[in-house]
């Protein structure tokens, strides 16, 4: 009776986030209902926490060890699933917190635009789905859902010409990033015949001495495809463009959400290919094709996004390349394919994450109560951060913790997953890839503290007084107490960890332990 009962809840999720759907699409369409911005936001918020609750309550069921095929295997319900969807709505939670100010009027405000929360809830909807598909079909039906619902967030305000271009570009770019997914799965299927997921696994197991050349490249196209979604160099010149066109309110959602459901695929994925992927030289030696290029791409990203990083003026661009340096510390653990090692991508994930959400939002309440001539409320270069201390010091101080994180400097939680994927890539033999690390991890830390300084030390505001127009008192924005409160509470995660680092971390093992056990 019990199981059956948290299986309901599971579906009772299901059924709240569809519902909300339909109420908020009501509430837009009908022009009697007067339903600001601000109500329908953080009505979103309210139903996603909800569902967070509900899904959470499959813990309790016995059978959630082994797992449970839904729909003839299209929907896997397993623990690393149902702990993915949480994240996930939780996080989704926390990232429309900053999105309402009262009284903005331009770009960054939202009373122009409450069609938002219906975006953000279907980009949640295609993440959940995307984490516990259990077929091909439905991971590319989930990821289409996904990337289309921020491909409009990115477009969304069409009356800046950054924002157009930068979601145009995004539209383009990730279409070409889907059909080679696309291209790569019906590779596979054309010489296995298969679209389960689970069974691919099985079948490249038994079979990896002779695996054929067209299963081979339909997997490197595929992987090519998510290393594009994730940021990944080489294929990550859209991230830099598009962060910075859009407004950072949309910039806090790209940056995150699609990035959680994208890695745990990815990261299932290299469990159950480890080995299989097998090419044998001409002298009897071996190579595994997808770890190789996993490895490549850690890299190349950890190089490109130091160097280039330390060239940015500007602040959503730097941080760009902030994010594909992360995601070169997540492909080294993940191309490791032990317990360890994916126990390291879970946690430096779930920093990243964070740090990244916690970044962006005092990015975003430092622009509020500025007033500028151009129509944009965001901060842009960096010298628009000189005096931000003086100005607003929780909010600085918010960013500067987020900032310390993302260098490594302990005990913030950013400390943590870089010495978690350290050690996981040293005890696997990477140490090639380990000193990479440590060097640009090093080299990585003067740009942030260089945005600390600016921030907190530099009074000179020579380089802002170009961009300051006295406007309408009425339109300045101001902070609401759901972002401030949101700034808390992320911050505490960051600093508090070592006070309780148990639950977060037997998480992660558990979660690897399920992952790398076939």
């Amino acid at each position: 009776m019990s199981e059956g009962v948290n299986i309901k809840g599971g579906r009772e999720k299901n059924e709240m986030i569809v519902i909300g759907l339909f109420i908020l699409l009501t509430a837009v369409a009908l022009p009697s209902i007067h339903a600001t911005s601000a109500l329908l936001t953080r009505t979103t918020s309210l139903i996603l926490i909800s569902a967070a609750f509900l899904v959470a309550n499959v813990y309790s069921w016995t059978g959630l060890g082994t797992g449970l095929s839904l729909y003839g295997g299209l929907i896997n319900v397993t623990g690393v699933a149902i702990t993915s969807q949480v994240m996930l709505l939780i996080v989704g939670a926390l990232a429309l917190t900053p999105w309402a100010p009262q009284g903005t009027q331009g770009m960054t405000s939202l009373p122009r635009v409450g069609t938002y929360p219906l975006f953000a809830l279907i980009t949640t909807i295609g993440g959940c789905m995307l984490v516990s598909s259990g077929d091909v079909i439905t991971f590319y039906l989930s990821l289409e859902l996904q990337s289309f619902s921020v491909y409009v967030l990115a477009a969304l305000y069409r009356d800046s010409e950054s924002a157009t271009h930068a979601g145009l570009l995004y539209f383009l770019l990730g279409g070409l990033s889907s059909s080679l997914i696309l291209l790569g799965f019906a590779l596979v299927y054309s010489q296995t015949g298969i679209t389960s997921i689970d069974g691919l696994m099985i079948l490249l197991g038994v079979e990896s001495d002779t695996i054929s050349w067209g299963t081979l490249l339909g997997f490197m196209s595929v992987l090519t495809g998510l290393l594009f979604k994730i940021t990944a160099a080489p294929f990550h010149h859209w991230g830099p463009d598009v962060y910075d066109g859009v407004p950072t309110i949309v910039t806090t959602w790209l940056a995150v959400l699609p990035k959680i459901s994208l890695i745990m695929f990815l990261l299932t994925l290299s469990n159950g290919l480890n080995g299989a992927l097998q090419v044998f030289t001409g002298t009897g030696s071996s190579y595994d094709v997808w770890t190789t290029l996993l490895q490549v791409s850690c890299v190349l990203s950890l190089v490109i996004g130091t160097v280039v990083g330390l060239a940015q003026s500007r602040i959503k661009r730097l941080l760009a390349y902030s994010t594909v340096s992360h995601m070169g510390f997540m492909l080294a653990a993940m191309s490791l394919s032990t317990s360890e090692g994916t126990a390291a991508t879970i946690l430096y994930l779930v920093q990243y994450t964070l740090t990244a959400l916690l970044s962006f939002s005092a990015v975003l309440a430092l622009g509020y109560n500025r007033q500028v001539k151009r129509e944009s409320l965001d901060l842009i270069d960096i010298s628009e951060l000189v005096g931000s201390f003086k100005k607003n010091p929780a909010v600085s101080t918010c960013l500067a913790t987020s900032l310390f994180s993302m260098a490594g400097v302990p005990p913030l939680l950013g400390f943590y997953g870089k010495q978690a994927v350290l050690s996981a890539s040293l005890n696997g033999g990477l140490v090639f890839i380990s000193i990479v690390a440590v060097v640009t991890s090093v080299i990585s830390a003067s740009y942030y503290l260089y945005l600390v300084r600016v921030s907190h030390f530099d009074t000179e505001e020579k380089n802002i007084t170009e961009f300051t127009h006295t406007v309408n008192q009425n339109t300045s924005g101001q902070v609401t107490s759901l972002h401030s409160y949101g700034l808390s509470v992320m911050t505490l995660m960051t600093i508090g960890f070592m006070a309780c680092p148990d639950l977060l971390l037997d998480t992660c093992r558990l979660m690897a332990i399920t992952l790398t056990t076939v």
